[in-house]
């Protein structure tokens, strides 16, 4: 009986034939010629302009278990004029999370999102990248967090903010709690993509700025996210008590999206209804 991984490994291989077949020598650059008894490319010329071996190649159309590097990948999908939802399926047969990529500047997010984020009325709720850049948000949330549209774009991200901006900071009743819980989710996340500049650019800077975050950091404390309550103090209206959780975007892994549920019991509903009717 063919075990799951095999299996994975088999419809990685029928993915690349369709994808090659479907390709005309003349898209690639390449001479039609008068003795292709097949439509597409031939394997060598796939493996050719991919820049791997032809042996390799054909192993990997063969379905054989062979580690597939993020590069490879890559250039396959460039080779293969993959769409976007084709290399995240490539990414996905070979068992390789994509690459990391700041969604923040890619421009305005699916109107489709930015709809739900806004039917939240009550619920603060934002989107934000794989670096814990917030990349989109809705009304409520501006109203307790501050107005993200008016925060320069290198310094809207949710643990820069957590240890660098005052007045997001003095929000949290217990900051210490929150700041160390968020430390070691960023951990997680950091070590999931460390072979990317940025994190060590990102946690250097914060270590200049921040002693509390150079002291944490050190800890090398790891924790996934988890169901979390948070008790804010907001200027205006005092507690604001939610419930908070995170969820991925099924259509893009790089991005989650965090909503706050008012605790019910706590009157931080109708205080999120002045919040934003004002």
């Amino acid at each position: 009986m063919i075990n799951s991984e095999k299996k994975r490994y088999i419809e990685l291989g029928n993915f690349l034939k369709t994808r090659r077949n479907r390709i005309s020598p003349l898209q690639v650059g390449l001479p039609v010629g008068t003795r292709r008894r097949t439509p597409g490319l031939r394997r060598e010329e796939i493996a050719q302009l991919a820049g791997i071996g032809l042996t390799w190649y054909t192993w990997l159309e063969q379905g054989r278990q062979i580690n597939v590097s993020d590069q490879v990948l890559e250039s396959l999908s460039k080779v293969l004029l993959l769409d976007d939802e084709e290399r995240k399926h490539l990414f996905t047969l070979a068992m390789k999370p994509l690459p990391n990529e700041n969604d923040f500047n890619k421009g305005q997010l699916k109107d489709s999102l930015q709809n739900v984020l806004d039917s939240l009325e009550t619920s603060p709720a934002y989107i934000m990248d794989q670096r814990w850049n917030i990349c989109g948000w809705n009304k409520s949330a501006c109203r307790v967090f501050g107005d993200f549209s008016q925060i320069d774009q290198l310094e809207r991200n949710v643990v820069y903010m957590m240890f660098c901006k005052n007045e997001y900071m003095e929000l949290f009743e217990d900051w210490e709690f929150h700041a160390k819980g968020i430390i070691a989710r960023f951990r997680v996340m950091c070590g999931k993509n460390i072979a990317d500049p940025w994190v060590a650019d990102f946690t250097n800077n914060l270590k200049e700025k921040s002693a509390d975050f150079n002291l944490w950091w050190s800890m090398y404390k790891i924790n996934s996210m988890s169901d979390i309550t948070k008790e804010l103090v907001h200027p205006v209206v005092g507690k604001l008590v939610f419930e908070f959780n995170s969820f991925d975007v099924s259509d893009n892994p790089n991005l989650k999206m965090l909503i706050h549920t008012p605790v019910l019991g706590t009157g931080t509903i109708d205080k999120m209804k002045h919040l934003v009717t004002s």
